[in-house]
């Protein structure tokens, strides 16, 4: 990494992060709720919305990309870590 590149790197990673202790019951509860779709504000500031693509919680980041959850709730002492598939980007 370029120490140009950090400020860069910096965004992307914490546009990946949503504050609290959310799993994708919390989620999907979310979905269903909010008609279709729920919207998380990330530690880096922007939004990513979660959507249901029949049982799968899909992710869409400002920039219209869309990542799916492959692996929910791995629950740690910090927080829930959910595995997508797709790198998310911040507008």
């Amino acid at each position: 990494m370029q120490p140009e590149n950090k400020a860069t790197l910096t965004k992307i990673l914490t546009y990946h992060v949503v504050a609290g202790r959310i799993s994708a019951r919390d989620i999907a509860a979310g979905i269903k709720a909010g008609g279709g779709k729920y919207e998380m504000k990330t530690v880096e500031g922007g939004k990513l919305t979660a959507t249901m693509s029949g049982k799968k919680i899909m992710l869409t980041d400002e920039k219209g990309g869309m990542a799916t959850i492959t692996t929910a709730n791995v629950f740690q002492s910090n927080g829930v870590i959910d595995v997508i598939d797709t790198v998310l980007m911040p507008s």
